[in-house]
């Protein structure tokens, strides 16, 4: 515990000395108040529509679903938004232990690669944890304004930061795969890219094939959260997804091991 705490912390500081936590964060914040801003204000265009109707036409409107419309459409743009902002977070994890030839000080240290490996993780999930809590403030302008059920929007951002951690493995190990750092931006976007995409295929295969490239695609797994539902088969599903990325991490992280 005490060597991956080591780890943890070594990681948490390169991030607090590094511009590039503070420019993601940024850049992420900006564009989820951005296009949060538009889907409030597009809601409220649906609000003042219903009631020139019912003053036009009299009568009940059915009332707007301020989660429906605002709060699973932000959750849906954070999942996307964070597609594009991980890689960028998980790139240097690995490959700039290569590229300056530290990974070399690792392989000969008490460290285990287990160790290594989940404290980088660990450091890099907590980062986007508190990128994505900073979004928090958000909700709240909501239920000053509003009346938006919590319920659903504590469940979504728990299948965001489920969906995260899925994506912060996987980058973790494309870092491991290479040590030019665009590069494991680029491999660790395109492998999540495919995974997001992939149910899209379902329609063109056989129903077998179909149900596992449903089952297999990232997106539809948030889907749940996002109404207030935590299925354990969900959950599952992303902790088996971290599992396995960090999994072939280490086996990567032993085979040079081995060729040493």
């Amino acid at each position: 515990m005490g060597n991956f705490g080591a780890i943890l912390q070594k990681e948490l500081k390169s991030y607090l000395v590094s511009p590039i936590a503070y420019v993601v964060g940024a850049v992420f914040l900006l564009v989820s108040g951005f296009f949060f801003r538009n889907m409030v204000m597009q809601f409220n265009m649906y609000c003042m529509t219903y009631i020139q109707q019912a003053q036009r036409y009299g009568g009940q409107l059915p009332q707007l679903n301020l989660n429906e419309i605002v709060v699973n459409g932000f959750f849906g743009l954070m999942s996307f938004i964070s597609l594009f902002i991980v890689p960028l977070l998980t790139m240097r994890l690995i490959a700039e232990e290569k590229k300056t030839g530290t990974i070399e000080l690792l392989m000969t240290s008490p460290v285990s690669n287990v160790q290594t490996i989940l404290g980088k993780f660990v450091s890099c999930f907590l980062l986007y944890t508190i990128i994505v809590g900073l979004t928090g403030f958000l909700m709240l302008i909501l239920e000053v304004y509003g009346n938006p059920d919590w319920g659903p929007i504590l469940s979504a951002y728990g299948g965001v930061l489920l969906m995260g951690g899925a994506f912060v493995a996987v980058g973790v190990f494309a870092s491991s795969l290479t040590e030019n750092q665009i590069v494991a931006a680029v491999l660790s976007f395109a492998a999540l890219l495919i995974f997001w995409v992939i149910g899209w295929s379902a329609n063109f295969a056989g129903p077998t094939m179909g149900k596992v490239l449903t089952y297999l695609s990232l997106i539809e797994h948030i889907g749940d959260f996002q109404k207030g539902i935590i299925d354990t088969k969900d959950v599952i599903f992303y902790l088996s997804f971290m599992f396995f990325s960090l999994f072939l991490t280490l086996t990567v992280m032993e085979s040079r091991r081995w060729r040493k």
